[in-house]
C-alpha cells in the first residue's frame, strides 16, 4: 500500500508539490490574520469570488491542453454578459411579473451560452481550417470581441438589471454560494470529461503530437473547434456570474483574468506545449491565488504587489516543478 501511495505521489509529484504550497499559504495566512482570515464569513467572501475566475481557467485549460491558448475568453464573456443585458434593459417590460422575469433570466442565460459557443467556433475554425496560430487568432478575436462590446454600450456600464438576477452571481444553497456550487459541478464534469471519454483522451494525443494524432485516425480539426467550442460556453457562463454578482455589464470587466487563468492553468499543471494536465490541478491553483489575493487584500497591500507575488510564485513553482522532474528522470 506504501508503494502503489508513493507512486500515485511520484506520478502525480507537480499537483502534489502545489498543494502543499497551497496548504502552507493558508496556514500562513491564518497565522497573519487569525481574526479575519480564519472567519465563516471570509470564507463565504472567497466562495464568491473565485468561481469565475476558475470557469475561465478551465476553459483555458481547454485551449492549452491541445498546445493553444485562448486569449478572446474575457472578450467573449464581456461580450455575452452585454447582450444578455441589453436583453432585460431594451426588451423586458417594465414590471414584470416574476414568472415573466424568471423566464427572461432563461432566456438570457441561454443566449450567452449561444454567443459563447459561436464566439468559440469562429476561434476554432480560424485555428484548425485557416491554420492561423492560436496566440494571434485569438489575440484578434480577443479585439474583435471587446470592440463590439464597446460600440455596443460606447464604453458605459449596463446596468438596470432585474433583482432576481442577481440570484446566479450572489445568491447561496444552504451555506454554498451558488457561483462555487456551479464551478464544483462544472469541475467534477471535465474531470470525468477529460480521462474518461474518448474527446477528452483526443485532446491529450493533439497536444502531445498533433501529427501523430492525424495518422491515428483522431479528427484533429473537429475536436479542435469542440474545445475552443465548449471554452467559450464557459466564457459566456463566466460572464454571466460576473454580471450577476456586479448588477452590471461593462467591456472591460475582468480584464486581468486573462494573464490569471493562464497563471492557474500552468500553476495547477497544464503543459503550456500541450498534452498534459487535469482539472483537479485548476482547483488547487485557483484556491492558492484567492488565499494570497484575499490575505494581501487584508495586509492592505497595493494591487502592484500583488501583481509581482503571482509572478513569483509562479516562477518559484515552474522552478520547482523543473528541477523535481529531472530529478525523476535520472
Amino acid at each position: 500500500m506504501a508503494q502503489g501511495l508513493g507512486k500515485i505521489i511520484k506520478s502525480e509529484n507537480n499537483i502534489f508539490q502545489l498543494a502543499v504550497i497551497t496548504i502552507c499559504t493558508f496556514a500562513l495566512m491564518c497565522w497573519l490574520l487569525p481574526g479575519t482570515f480564519l472567519t465563516m464569513r471570509n470564507f463565504r467572501s472567497m466562495s464568491f469570488q473565485f468561481p469565475e475566475l476558475g470557469i475561465l481557467s478551465l476553459a483555458m485549460m481547454l485551449a492549452m491542453l491541445t498546445g493553444g491558448i485562448d486569449l478572446s475568453l474575457v472578450g467573449i464573456a464581456n461580450l455575452a454578459s452585454i447582450l444578455g443585458a441589453f436583453v432585460f434593459v431594451k426588451l423586458m417590460p417594465a414590471n414584470s411579473s416574476h414568472e415573466v422575469v424568471v423566464a427572461y433570466i432563461v432566456g438570457v442565460v441561454a443566449l450567452a451560452l449561444f454567443v459563447g459557443m459561436s464566439c468559440g467556433l469562429l476561434n476554432g475554425f480560424l485555428i484548425s481550417k485557416l491554420n492561423v496560430p492560436p496566440i494571434l487568432a485569438t489575440l484578434g478575436t480577443m479585439q474583435f470581441y471587446t470592440g463590439i462590446a464597446i460600440v455596443l454600450t460606447k464604453g458605459a456600464a449596463v446596468i438596470g438589471l432585474p433583482t432576481q438576477y442577481s440570484v446566479i452571481g450572489n445568491g447561496s444553497l444552504g451555506v454554498f454560494s451558488i457561483p462555487l456550487i456551479i464551478f464544483i459541478v462544472l469541475l467534477i464534469f471535465f474531470a470525468i470529461l477529460l480521462r474518461k471519454t474518448n474527446f477528452g483522451i483526443n485532446l491529450y494525443l493533439i497536444g502531445s503530437n498533433a501529427k501523430a494524432a492525424i495518422f491515428s485516425g483522431i479528427k484533429v480539426n473537429k475536436n479542435l473547434m469542440i474545445s475552443y467550442m465548449i471554452g467559450g460556453c464557459l466564457a459566456g457562463l463566466a460572464g454571466l456570474i460576473m454580471s450577476s454578482r456586479t448588477n452590471a455589464a461593462k467591456a472591460d470587466y475582468g480584464t486581468s483574468y486573462i494573464l490569471q487563468s493562464i497563471l492557474v492553468a500552468v500553476l495547477g499543471g497544464v503543459k503550456p506545449t500541450g498534452g498534459s494536465g487535469k482539472a483537479i490541478g485548476i482547483l488547487i491553483a485557483v484556491l492558492a491565488l484567492q488565499f494570497l489575493s484575499s490575505g494581501f487584500s487584508m495586509l492592505r497591500f497595493s494591487n502592484f504587489a500583488k501583481e509581482f507575488v503571482w509572478g513569483v510564485f509562479l516562477l518559484a513553482i515552474m522552478i520547482v516543478n523543473y528541477f523535481t522532474n529531472e530529478r525523476n528522470k535520472t
